[in-house]
């Protein structure tokens, strides 16, 4: 078994950063009505600025597969070019495309040479999935090196034109031209970027880390959907898929919209993350204080209090003072937020040869959470 180091990291933030003010100019008022939710959200969530691949009239600037190849090709040097890459492993929760999939169109971007392809497909755990694989190839000498990336393109998804059938056809109802909480919710919350990391099994340059470990952990046998894309929640909580639904129903009832129970979200998703995260960290026989940077992707910072002391609760006690986040100004980018924070971390001075960094990522789709534990060398 071969060690593997992640030797470097890049990011790519499309066009300008994204005030609270500008969010819905860009993406367009539904019913020619302000959100009555959005400022609650956006006070609740902390973030202040976030990146959409869209200019200022809608249109669209960049694909899912451009946002991960600018990000990827950030990775590349004389040293090590695209030539050099052996496996492509590409994550998201937004992909341009059923078919083909998301590495293979990156890859076609990259215009390189014939490469092992992964996709890894799912909400939040996609880009760690996509890790992971990448991992676990160089750890079993499969490959030598690995890019591995996660992205997201939600902007398009959220504009309000993909809502007007859905309330044109309320109004023929005769019921109130209002889209439910569960899609306004997230039209507030998300946003588009993508980060890579290059995987190698030796150090490279003065600071390589080290990948110690990866656990992960779903608890969809016991909890039902709680974010969804592509069909809707029936009462008994199972998912319609929106291939039984007639086409004129995929536009008058939104189908495709990106929808979260947030119910469910409340009542679970800390709850599972700090049982999840105590036995990761119990089976690896790693301690809360030998953590030095613990990174935990938060789809709000409504949530950041109630992890600590759900952690604490847990006997797995992290002071704050370790925690290192950039949600606020970067916005939650779904699979690429753990990238965009451990890329941001890698390119500060904060980093000592030894310390130990903790990856923590939650994915509400059906509650499941990843872990990576890194030791910097």
């Amino acid at each position: 078994m071969f060690e593997v180091y992640i030797t470097r990291s890049g990011k790519f933030l499309p066009n300008n950063a994204i005030s609270n003010d500008e969010m819905e100019t860009l993406l367009g008022l539904i019913n020619d009505s302000a959100s009555k939710a959005r400022r609650i959200i956006l006070r609740n969530n902390g973030i202040t600025s976030r990146y959409y691949a869209i200019d200022s009239k809608g249109n669209p600037t960049h694909t899912n597969a451009d946002l991960a190849n600018n990000a990827i090709n950030t990775l590349f040097d004389a040293e090590f070019t695209s030539k050099n890459v052996e496996l492509l492993s590409c994550g998201t929760s937004t992909p341009d495309h059923l078919l083909p999939s998301h590495a293979a169109m990156v890859h076609g971007l990259m215009k390189n040479q014939s490469v092992e392809l992964n996709s890894s497909s799912g909400v939040c755990n996609a880009g760690m999935n996509a890790l992971k694989f990448g991992y676990l190839s160089i750890k079993a000498g499969n490959t030598n090196n690995a890019v591995c990336s996660g992205s997201e393109r939600v902007s398009t998804w959220m504009q309000a034109n993909k809502y007007e059938n859905e309330i044109v056809n309320l109004k023929k109802l005769e019921e109130q031209p209002i889209i439910a909480f569960k899609k306004d919710f997230l039209r507030w919350m998300l946003s588009d970027g993508a980060a890579a990391f290059l995987l190698e099994n030796k150090p490279r340059g003065e600071k390589s880390l080290r990948i110690e470990w990866m656990e992960a952990y779903s608890y969809a046998h016991e909890l039902e959907t709680c974010m969804y894309a592509g069909g809707d929640k029936l009462e008994d909580g199972s998912i319609k898929p929106w291939s039984d639904y007639s086409s004129n129903e995929w536009l008058s009832q939104s189908v495709f919209s990106i929808k979260q129970d947030v119910k469910l979200l409340d009542e679970h998703i800390l709850v599972k993350g700090a049982e999840s995260m105590k036995n990761a960290l119990t089976k690896n026989n790693i301690k809360a204080e030998e953590i030095t940077y613990f990174l935990p992707h938060v789809s709000s910072h409504y949530f950041v209090k109630g992890l600590y002391e759900a952690l604490k609760n847990e006997g797995v006690e992290v002071p704050m003072d370790k925690w290192f986040m950039n949600l606020k100004y970067v916005g939650n980018v779904g699979s690429a937020s753990i990238y965009l924070m451990l890329e941001e971390l890698m390119n500060t001075n904060k980093l000592k040869k030894g310390d130990k960094v903790l990856l923590s990522v939650p994915e509400s789709g059906r509650f499941s959470y990843s872990y990576a534990y890194l030791t910097v060398c």
